[in-house]
């Protein structure tokens, strides 16, 4: 058999999951030739929270990221995390403007689109796959893997093969929360291979410890390409360090060859940009964690958990709030927990603890059990959608949820224009998803100032220290709910309350 591949994720999944998102562009571009020499089959550098961060706290045009990283890195695919239908954001989009943000994406430089949905529903990636596939370009469709009565190997195989015949160039294993058990790794991508003929990636974390195990038992069942990262921006919540699977395959017939001496310089970069980004970072997400089997939180999410409850005053709750993760995810169809309903389901159990179970329901989590984000892999508890119907006054959809979105493109770049700002596709697609960031950041309004780095260290260099990053606050738990009125115990609450990231 072939080498495995690896495709490296430091410069988007091993910050996201380890510091909060904050790795500035600046940062990043010292390593990107590094990178591109090592015979990577590809970077991740582009989507999931990367736009969100560079707008809201870096003060960058994401596109003019992913050009820089291009050109930086011209030799080795680039590869972004798409959400289907959401985008990179946290609700659905109209058909037309995701076909444009994949469009204006394309013409900038990436190559290898992952594109997923939260409760893989395939009907939610129909539209990114096929203008993916309309731009000459890799469309990877994910299978969001989770546990639950209602996912079974054979599940997650018909979705592979429904990926094939829509005419995807690959398949992704996408583990957000790092529960795949190697024997479950093994049989799923040997059921993959016996039923699919493109090629399989598998993307998982090592919160629980699992993911090298993991990686190890789809190597030996065929899996095409595994992703990992570069320490210190490796193990805990994110991937599995590069060095370390090299040497947990030392010997096997499928190992890799990747230049050691270019890995350690990489990773005394890297080290440097952690210690900049010290404020993001937290030991208690650098450290396995099997309590994740039960709760199935994903990485990016719990990097920012913790701090993201002390905003809300309820930093003693953090284990409380965890335990009622999954109470929620059952009630609301057992959907995986991955953006945006890891957020959700996150912000939910932080209403029920506070509030009391299902005193409140949130906007979203209505949405979900509404089934405007699509069709939940499980039934919707009956009280709770009966309350949901109740309050709202709405019954469950059962379309494709963006059939019943009007055309939108248009009047984004309208409101573009009225607001003086540039009405090309980038800027309007950003405007749809982010109005007052993009809006700032062309009108040169920013608060946030972006951060300097200092050049790659030689392993016997002397470099100065990097000027530390800028730090803006972390936001709050639940973006989604903004402005919300909460009836509790018959009184009337204003409230707002942001989004929990990752």
């Amino acid at each position: 058999m072939k080498p495995v591949t690896f495709n490296n994720t430091v410069l988007r999944d091993g910050h996201q999951s380890l510091a909060a998102t904050r790795m500035t562009t600046a940062q990043m571009l010292p390593a990107a030739p590094i990178l591109d020499e090592m015979g990577f089959s590809g970077l991740e550098t582009w989507g999931g929270a990367t736009i969100d961060s560079c707008l809201r706290y870096l003060n960058e045009n994401p596109f003019d990221r992913l050009r820089a990283l291009k050109k930086a890195a011209p030799k080795t695919p680039q590869i972004m995390l798409l959400r289907g239908q959401n985008i990179v954001q946290y609700t659905s989009f109209p058909d037309d403007v995701v076909e444009a943000f994949v469009r204006a994406n394309a013409a900038a430089g990436q190559d290898v689109f992952r594109v997923f949905d939260a409760l893989n529903d395939t009907r939610n990636l129909i539209t990114a796959i096929k203008t993916v596939l309309d731009c000459k370009k890799h469309a990877r469709g994910e299978i969001c893997y989770t546990t639950s009565p209602v996912h079974t190997v054979d599940a997650f195989v018909k979705m592979g093969i429904e990926f094939e015949k829509m005419g995807c160039h690959s398949i992704g294993i996408k583990d957000m929360s790092g529960i795949l058990k190697p024997k479950i790794a093994y049989d799923l991508v040997k059921e993959l291979k016996q039923k699919v003929g493109i090629p399989i990636t598998l993307h998982t974390h090592d919160t629980a410890g699992l993911g090298a195990a993991a990686y190890l038992a789809a190597i030996d069942a065929g899996v095409d390409t595994v992703e990992t990262s570069i320490v210190p921006f490796a193990n805990g919540t994110s991937q599995p360090d590069t060095v370390r699977m090299l040497a947990l395959l030392d010997g096997h017939p499928r190992c890799p060859s990747y230049d050691p001496a270019k890995l350690q310089e990489l990773r005394l970069h890297f080290e440097e940009v952690y210690q900049q980004l010290s404020k993001f970072t937290s030991p208690a997400n650098e450290r396995v964690d099997s309590d994740i089997l039960v709760f199935q939180v994903p990485g990016g999410m719990l990097s920012n958990f913790r701090n993201q409850l002390a905003e809300q005053g309820m930093a003693d709750k953090f284990d409380e709030v965890v335990r009622e993760i999954p109470v929620v995810r059952e009630a609301l169809g057992w959907i995986p927990l991955v953006t945006p309903t890891s957020q959700i389901v996150g912000t939910q159990a932080m209403m029920n603890v506070k509030f009391g179970r299902w005193k409140v329901i949130c906007q979203p989590a209505q949405d979900i059990a509404l089934g405007k984000y699509g069709k939940a892999p499980g039934p919707i508890n009956p009280e709770i959608l009966e309350k949901v119907e109740k309050q709202t006054g709405q019954k469950v959809v059962t379309q494709r949820p963006a059939d019943l979105l009007p055309p939108g493109l248009e009047g984004f770049r309208s409101q573009c224009a009225e607001k003086g700002l540039p009405t090309n596709d980038e800027i309007t697609v950003l405007f749809a998803m982010f109005p007052q960031q993009i809006e700032a950041l062309v009108k040169g309004t920013s608060a946030m100032a972006p951060a300097k780095t200092a050049a790659p260290k030689k392993p016997d260099s002397e470099a100065a220290p990097a000027a530390p990053a800028a730090a803006p606050t972390p936001t709050a738990i639940a973006e989604n709910c903004q402005n919300m009125v909460l009836t509790v115990n018959g009184k009337r609450h204003d409230v707002t309350v942001e989004t929990l990231k990752g």
